[in-house]
């Protein structure tokens, strides 16, 4: 495979970051906390919108807390790191515990255009016809109705958190006509803020969205400047299936080398080439098994 030389007309560098006085606000009055939800939703769907951000990417690495955050609310204890290699070290054959299984739950979420049938496939407990009930259940600015979302599962099912923050996410995306799920709620919320309705469980949520929209925009920042100099080093990569194995790094969070379309010695050889280029990091710190 050949590669494109890279567009030096897309510099991850003029990104805009988010404005200090969103970060730096202590709001008091629900005006001024939903305010700052809006500034911080609208400058995130600005960053959102440019090429240079490798879209599938962020939100494959935005499912990860919002897992963490859901196992949490379960009261397991696996925390991302654990949640990361339950998933991408699995064995042929083994299938993750349920933890792992919320984990899965979220990327599956995430990875296809938000739709009934698309969710449905992430929530096969479900029926379509319940989910899409669910989703027209909110009305409204876009977090208000994410939140009315989420009421409606909760009232409906107390005990289905996970599938009421994908959904609520999802009621999310479609009022701000986002083409996916974007993971934002799960991981601004607490454990007690699923219990609140009405005002309160409003206010929480505009709380969360701000948070995790900062967040997510720094990392969009950090993932478009990663994926530039990926980019950037794959024309120095001579391995068969380089090309291939590129693509997979630019939209997964973790990849374990027998993921990659290579044999296992050349894509270990490629994965270290990688790193020594400083275009990857290895998450585990292990000399075997690497993510």
């Amino acid at each position: 495979m050949t590669f494109a030389r890279p567009d030096h007309s897309i510099n991850p560098e003029t990104l805009p970051r988010m404005p200090a006085w969103v970060t730096s606000a202590r709001p008091e009055t629900f005006e001024d906390v939903a305010f700052l939800s809006g500034a911080a939703l609208n400058h995130l769907h600005l960053v959102l919108g440019r090429e240079e951000v490798p879209k599938a990417l962020l939100r494959d690495r935005l499912a990860l807390p919002a897992a963490e955050a859901c196992v949490g609310f379960s009261g397991r204890p696996e925390r991302a790191p654990e949640l990361r290699d339950e998933i991408h070290l699995l064995r042929p054959g083994d299938l993750p515990g349920p933890a792992g299984e919320t984990y899965l739950t979220w990327r599956r979420a995430v990875e296809r255009s938000v739709s009934v049938k698309a969710l449905s496939r992430a929530l096969p407990t479900f029926e379509s016809c319940q989910i899409a009930t669910w989703l027209d259940a909110g009305n409204g600015a876009p977090v208000t109705r994410a939140a009315m979302v989420l009421d409606a599962v909760l009232t409906e099912a107390p005990r289905a958190e996970l599938p009421a923050l994908i959904l609520a996410d999802a009621a999310l995306a479609q009022a701000l006509g986002w083409d996916h799920v974007v993971p934002l709620l799960a991981a601004g919320l607490k454990r007690t803020d699923l219990r609140k309705r009405g005002h309160d469980l409003r206010l929480a949520f505009h709380r969360a969205v701000t948070a995790s929209a900062v967040e997510a925009t720094r990392l969009a920042v950090d993932l478009a400047r990663r994926a530039a100099l990926l980019k950037e080093v794959a024309p120095k990569l001579r391995a068969k299936g380089a090309g291939e194995a590129v693509e997979i790094f630019l939209t997964q969070d973790a990849v374990a080398p027998g993921a990659l379309p290579l044999r296992d010695r050349a894509a270990r050889r490629l994965c270290d080439r990688l790193v020594d280029l400083g275009a990857v990091r290895e998450l585990t710190g292990r000399d075997t098994f690497r993510l």
